[in-house]
C-alpha cells in the first residue's frame, strides 16, 4: 500500500533530522524531493504542486529557520497536509437512513473489484450488526451474476438476481421490495462495469440510481489505474453524485497516488480501501492513520484493532495458561495461526509498525511470505490427534509418514518438532524468570514496608 512513496518519503524526511538547524534551502531542497516522490507515486500534478506550495507556506508561517526543532514542526506539517488531503480528520460515517433498508449502489469501471467488494462490504456490515442483501444488476458480464452468487454464499447473504433479461433497473426496483419485505436493513446493489466511461451504461447507471435512490453512492476505483482515476471520479461524479469512493487492489505493487488524488480532485472522501483478494480483506478508510503510515510513522491504532478482531479472551486465556504451564503443543500452534490469519498478511501488518519503512529492507519484506505458515499447517494437520498433543511420541517411523502425507520432507518435519521443544523451553525460561521476579518483589515489598514502619517509630 502506497510502499513506494512511503520508503521514499520517510528516507527524505529522516534527513532532516540529521540537519539540527534548517535553512530555507534545506526546506526548498526537501519539498522538491517530496514533489518528485509524489508524482512518480502517481499523485495528480495540480494536487502535488498545491500540496507543495501549502507545506511550504506553512513553514513559513512556523519561522521554522534556524531552530533546533526545525525537523519535527516539518514533519508534522507534511502530515498533516497529508492528512487533510485525504480527507481529514472527520470522515463521515456511511448514511444508513432512518427508514431501512439504506440503499448502497456500487458502480465503477470494469474490472476495478467491484463484485468482489459487493461481497467484502456486506461481510463488514454483517460485522457491524446489519443484515445486508446484495443485489445482482451486473447483466453485462456473463459470469458476472453467478460470481456474486458464489461469495453471497461464502459470506452468509443473500443475493437476488434475475437472469430473465429482465433490466438493472428492474431488478433493482425488485430487490428493494424484496429487501423490505424480508426486512433486510441494507441493500448493496451491484451495477455493470464499463471498459470506458460508456454513454448507453451511464443512462442505466442513472435510472438505477432513481428507482432506488441510494443512500450512498460508492465508486469503485481500481489503485492500479494511476492518474487516470481523477478522470473516471470526476466523469461518474457527475453522473450519479458519488458520496465516497473504495480503493481496491493496493496489497498489491501499484503506486496508489490514486487514493491522495481522488479526494483533493472532487472532494468525494475515500471509505475503504481493499488489501487482498479475501472477503475479509476490506478495511475502513483514516486520512490520519494513512498520513502517518505515508510518512513512515506506522499506523499502532490498525494494529490493535486487528489484534483485538482476531484474539477472543477466551483463547487467549486458554493459550497462556498453557505456556506457563509448559503444556506448548501443535493444537496450540495451529490455534496461534489462526488468529494470525485473522490479523491479515504478515507482511501488510509488519507495514504498520513504525519506523518499519525505513528499518526493514524492501528485499526483507519480500521475502515475507504467508504461504510459509500453510506448509507448516499442512506438517501439523497430517498428524494424528494424539500426536498434536504429545509430539514426544513421533518416532522415525511417524515423522516418515507425517512428510508423506504433508508433502514435506523428513528434515522440514524434524525442524518443525525441533522449533516446538525450543519455544517450550523459552517459555519455561520466562515463566521461571517472571516467577522470580514477582518473588522479589514480593520481598521489596515486604522491606519497604517494615522500614517505613521504623522510620515512624
Amino acid at each position: 500500500m502506497l510502499d513506494n512513496l512511503t520508503r521514499r518519503l520517510a528516507g527524505i524526511l529522516a534527513k532532516l533530522s540529521q540537519k539540527g538547524k534548517l535553512t530555507e534551502d534545506d526546506v526548498t531542497e526537501l519539498l522538491r524531493e517530496v514533489r518528485v516522490a509524489l508524482l512518480e507515486a502517481d499523485v495528480n500534478f495540480k494536487v502535488a504542486k498545491d500540496f507543495i506550495a501549502r507545506v511550504k507556506e506553512k513553514a513559513v508561517g512556523e519561522d521554522l529557520y534556524g531552530t533546533l526543532s526545525a525537523d519535527q514542526t516539518l514533519i508534522r506539517i507534511v502530515r498533516d497536509e497529508l492528512t487533510e488531503i485525504l480527507g481529514g480528520d472527520n470522515i463521515p460515517r456511511l448514511d444508513f437512513g432512518s427508514q431501512p433498508p439504506a440503499v448502497i449502489l456500487l458502480c465503477g469501471l470494469q474490472g476495478s473489484g467491484k463484485t468482489t467488494t459487493a461481497a467484502k462490504l456486506a461481510k463488514w456490515l454483517i460485522a457491524q450488526g446489519k443484515k445486508p442483501m446484495i443485489a445482482a444488476c451486473d447483466t453485462q458480464r456473463p459470469a458476472a451474476v453467478t460470481q456474486l452468487e458464489v461469495l453471497g454464499e461464502q459470506v452468509g447473504v443473500p443475493v437476488f438476481s434475475k437472469m430473465d433479461g429482465t433490466k438493472p433497473p428492474a431488478i433493482a426496483k425488485e430487490a428493494l421490495d424484496r429487501a423490505k419485505h424480508l426486512m433486510h436493513d441494507v441493500l448493496i446493489v451491484d451495477t455493470a462495469g464499463r471498459l470506458t466511461v460508456d454513454t448507453d451504461l451511464m443512462d442505466e447507471l442513472k435510472q438505477v440510481h432513481k428507482v432506488t435512490s441510494p443512500n450512498e453512492t460508492l465508486l469503485v476505483l481500481d489503485s492500479t489505474t494511476g492518474q487516470e482515476a481523477v478522470t473516471v471520479a470526476e466523469s461518474f461524479h457527475q453522473t450519479v453524485s458519488i458520496t465516497g469512493a473504495i480503493f481496491t487492489k493496493l496489497d498489491g505493487d501499484a503506486r496508489g497516488g490514486a487514493v491522495l488524488s481522488v479526494r483533493a480532485a472532487t472532494g468525494v472522501p475515500v471509505r475503504f480501501v481493499g488489501v487482498g483478494e479475501q472477503t475479509e480483506a476490506l478495511e475502513p478508510f483514516y486520512p490520519d492513520r494513512m498520513a502517518q503510515r505515508i510518512i513512515g510513522m506506522g499506523d499502532v491504532m490498525g494494529i490493535i484493532e486487528k489484534a483485538e478482531q482476531a484474539f477472543e479472551g477466551e483463547d487467549v486465556e486458554n493459550m497462556e495458561k498453557s505456556m506457563k504451564s509448559g503444556e506448548f503443543d501443535f493444537n496450540l500452534m495451529l490455534q496461534q495461526f489462526k488468529m494470525m490469519r485473522k490479523m491479515g498478511s504478515m507482511k501488510n501488518i509488519l507495514k504498520m509498525i513504525p519506523g518499519a519503512a525505513t528499518m526493514i529492507p524492501e528485499e526483507a519484506l519480500d521475502q515475507v511470505n504467508d504461504k510459509d505458515i500453510n506448509r507448516i499447517e499442512a506438517i501439523i494437520l497430517s498428524m494424528t490427534p494424539k500426536e498434536r498433543t504429545n509430539p514426544d511420541i513421533i518416532n522415525s517411523s511417524r515423522r516418515k509418514r507425517i512428510a508423506k502425507g504433508s508433502g514435506r520432507t523428513v528434515e522440514d518435519v524434524n525442524n518443525l518438532i525441533k522449533q516446538l521443544y525450543e519455544m517450550r523451553r523459552t517459555m519455561k525460561q520466562l515463566t521461571q524468570m517472571q516467577s522470580k521476579m514477582g518473588k522479589l518483589a514480593k520481598k521489596q515489598g515486604m522491606r519497604d514496608r517494615l522500614l517505613s514502619r521504623r522510620n515512624k517509630k
